[in-house]
């Protein structure tokens, strides 16, 4: 057997390839080997997209605060307003996503162009109400900053009345989502909303896109992609380092849910999950570890593997697995209850 047919390669559109060569440029640039950023240069190649309730495509979008002395606020998508004079008591509710990006723990805004692009596109794909929240970031704001401001803007949302919230949201049909970090953060939040009883929120499920977890032990997707592309592991011990408590290691149960030192959640009431996972992406044996684990506990869990994708193939729009993940969600948004 040749070395190219034992080693296969994805395919790459040049596209995806241009945005991965600049992304690392930039990270090569912006994150120090103190675990230190240099945010200044992190956000000068980083366009953001102002809100806008007229777009041309028909998803609204606005941006509301939850807590302005931690900028913790979300970016709110509506793909069908209301008609006007409609009875709200005859609008079709639509379903809620709570969206988490990606980005390390430690990059990304809800208003960056390359995230707000793809949750539009979500929102729109999916006929769904679409929240998309701006977390604070790593390494200025470490471990549990995150996991408090997504579970916060959960809360928020349930409390939320009719003069923020779009009356077609329908909040007993909500789910959480995340890609990459976002996945990891989204695991978090559905844990803590176990334990919370809510006022108007019924969260169904967690959708978690090639999810960010790790552990010290070295898998064997770590070692095959070790170079990437988008994602290679020095970059993920980098971003673990940023944003895990001084003097942890990556065995610590926010990074290695189901190691050494994860918490049993087989008694936790959790949402049903669906799990994305690619065949190029160094993630991908952690996310086939954290679907065994929540399967071994009892959880309803489902696995979409796609074998020809690289980690961050959604937010890269790469066809033709996009439109086959969009189906994939809507499938599982419909059954679950």
């Amino acid at each position: 057997m040749s070395e190219q047919s034992a080693n296969p390669k994805p395919n790459i559109p040049w596209t995806v390839k241009l945005a991965a060569g600049a992304l690392s440029w930039v990270f090569d640039y912006a994150l120090r080997p103190d675990v230190s950023i240099n945010r200044r240069l992190l956000n000068f190649f980083d366009y953001m997209v102002p809100p806008s309730p007229n777009p041309p495509d028909g998803v609204a979008y606005s941006d509301i605060t939850v807590d302005p002395s931690r900028n913790l606020w979300f970016r709110l998508y509506n793909p069908t307003p209301t008609p006007t004079g409609a009875d709200p008591n005859d609008v079709v509710g639509m379903p809620v996503i709570v969206f988490f990006h990606g980005g390390g723990f430690v990059g990304g805004y809800a208003n960056s162009i390359l995230i707000h692009n793809a949750v539009r596109q979500l929102a729109q794909d999916l006929h769904a109400i679409v929240i998309s929240v701006n977390y604070r970031l790593a390494p200025e704001h470490r471990f549990p900053c995150q996991y408090e401001d997504g579970f916060d803007a959960l809360r928020f949302i349930d409390e939320m009345d009719g003069r923020d919230l779009p009356a077609n949201a329908d909040l007993n049909r909500c789910f959480v989502a995340g890609e990459s970090a976002g996945g990891n953060l989204a695991h978090h939040v559905a844990l803590r909303a176990g334990e919370h009883s809510f006022k108007r929120v019924k969260l169904l499920g967690l959708i978690a896109v090639q999810p960010f977890f790790g552990g010290e032990e070295r898998v064997e997707s770590e070692i095959r992609f070790s170079r990437g592309p988008i994602l290679s592991r020095d970059l993920t011990d980098w971003f673990w380092r940023a944003f895990l408590p001084d003097g942890s290691d990556r065995d610590h149960p926010a990074a290695n849910v189901f190691g050494p030192n994860g918490g049993e959640i087989s008694g936790v009431r959790f949402p049903a999950a669906l799990v994305f996972i690619g065949g190029f992406d160094l993630l991908r044996d952690w996310g086939l570890r954290y679907y065994e684990g929540l399967k071994s506990s009892g959880k309803e869990v489902h696995l979409v593997d796609y074998p020809n994708v690289i980690h961050g193939f959604w937010s890269m729009g790469v066809r033709p697995e996009c439109g086959l993940f969009i189906e994939e969600v809507r499938e599982f948004m419909a059954k679950v209850k």
